[in-house]
């Protein structure tokens, strides 16, 4: 894992949600490398998919920007050490536009 502790950048998570995040990434962060974010993002979105229903999204990196559209309750950007995470739960509908 990588030392340090969290820093949570953006939420509107609440806090239990935040601590689930927070402990699945220390979690998958005991099994693999910092260099392996893939694998990272995939322990997180399965495990989130499972306990808080599906349509989760995870992106895991050292250097990366987004702007994202999500359900409201369902947003974290936190990092350890030099890694970001950004977990959310996608819009379930697209605005429509005329």
């Amino acid at each position: 894992m990588l030392e340090g502790k969290a820093v949570i950048g953006e939420t509107d998570m609440l806090q239990t949600m935040q601590d689930d995040a927070l402990q699945l990434a220390a979690k998958a962060l005991d099994f693999y490398d910092v260099t392996e974010a893939t694998e990272i993002a995939r322990v997180i979105k399965q495990e989130f998919d499972k306990v808080h229903g599906g349509g989760w999204q995870c992106i895991v990196g050292t250097d990366f920007g987004s702007f994202v559209t999500h359900c409201y309750g369902s947003f974290i950007h936190f990092s350890i050490g030099s890694l970001a995470i950004l977990l959310f739960r996608g819009s379930a509908a697209a605005p429509e536009f005329d």
